[in-house]
């Protein structure tokens, strides 16, 4: 078993116009556990980047790294163009942070939870705190419960809180894990549409989720990781392009359906009721694969079409392509 101590051969710094910027980040804990492994992330200014990966990928480790409360065992990771931990008191109070579930003092309100946040901010001028806590209950939705005690307060409730401290003070970053846990549809589109609103006034926003209908929705990049190491990062499109799409056909003939489209290359067929679906690959056994051509085959052969085209790949496809799992809670 390696020292937790031992390090690698040097990574050089990572450097651009990147809000993060990681080279062979990793995080062995003590016991031999690699929880991070040689993480190269990119996180590109004024993006809204959605971070996936199954349980016990290494999700929260790296978040945890990058925001300092933790310390790499090696590589290197730069927030905000400062290397971190390092760079800890001049980094964080520009960037916003809320990181598996806040930590409030149930005896306090929500307000006063807030009050103290804001006073444990250097940078944070008193004599303006009343109004930035009043700002930010009412941008969380919970100006109207900032007087009850935050013992009383739901989990979604709790995490409203948690984001409006992240929110006190104008951030460049903001860093949410699990923003929505807790809430009810209404509220995870509230949230939803508070990201957005912070990314069009130039917040970069990095969350993990485990909701992919969430991260396609808000998301414009995104990465994904697998037991600590980084498979792909990019554009939402462009992960979700790189999976197959579907082609979808409607008939009453389907055995005749199913042995034309075999023919012709499509694989994986699935018949439900008069609903073929099967995957649509690049090319098929005699050159590349035209839809109108493969159309016109299946009228040839006397078969009743009543609907033919392609479902585009979702993201929740290209995950499971990537790392062979159907998606669980953040790790």
């Amino acid at each position: 078993m390696e020292p937790v101590n031992d390090a690698p051969p040097a990574v050089p710094a990572p450097g651009g116009d990147a809000v993060i910027a990681t080279r062979g980040l990793s995080k062995r804990y003590r016991g031999g556990q690699l929880a991070v492994d040689g993480l190269d992330l990119t996180v590109p200014r004024g993006s809204v980047f959605g971070f996936l990966g199954p349980n016990g990928s290494g999700k929260t480790t790296t978040i945890r790294m990058l925001v300092g409360l933790i310390e790499p065992t090696f590589g290197v990771a730069r927030v905000l163009g400062e290397q971190m931990p390092r760079a800890g008191r001049r980094v964080l109070p520009r960037v916003g942070a809320l990181i598996e579930g806040p930590a409030l003092y149930a005896f306090l309100s929500g307000r006063d939870n807030l009050a103290r946040y804001d006073a444990a901010d250097p940078t944070a001028d008193p004599r303006t705190r009343s109004a930035r806590v009043s700002a930010a209950l009412d941008r969380v939705g919970l100006a109207a419960a900032a007087g009850k005690k935050a013992r009383a307060y739901s989990l979604g409730m709790k995490q409203r809180l948690g984001l409006a401290a992240a929110l006190l003070q104008p951030r460049e970053l903001l860093v949410l894990d699990e923003p929505t846990n807790g809430l009810d549809p209404q509220g995870m589109r509230e949230i939803r549409t508070l990201v957005r609103e912070l990314a069009a006034e130039g917040t970069t926003v990095f969350l993990s989720s485990h909701l992919l209908d969430e991260i396609e929705q808000v998301c414009t990049h995104t990465a994904v990781m697998a037991r600590g190491r980084l498979l792909t990062q990019g554009t939402v499109a462009e992960l979700a392009g790189a999976a197959r799409g579907r082609l979808v056909v409607t008939t009453p003939d389907t055995a005749d359906a199913m042995r034309v489209l075999k023919e012709h290359g499509v694989s994986d067929l699935v018949v439900t009721d008069d609903r073929i679906t099967g995957e649509l690959h690049v090319a098929g056994p005699g050159g590349p694969l035209d839809l109108a051509d493969l159309n016109a085959a299946l009228v040839r052969a006397d078969v009743r079409v009543r609907g033919f085209g392609t479902e585009r790949a979702s993201l929740e496809d290209a995950f499971v392509a990537l790392t062979g799992e159907g998606f669980d809670v953040a790790g």
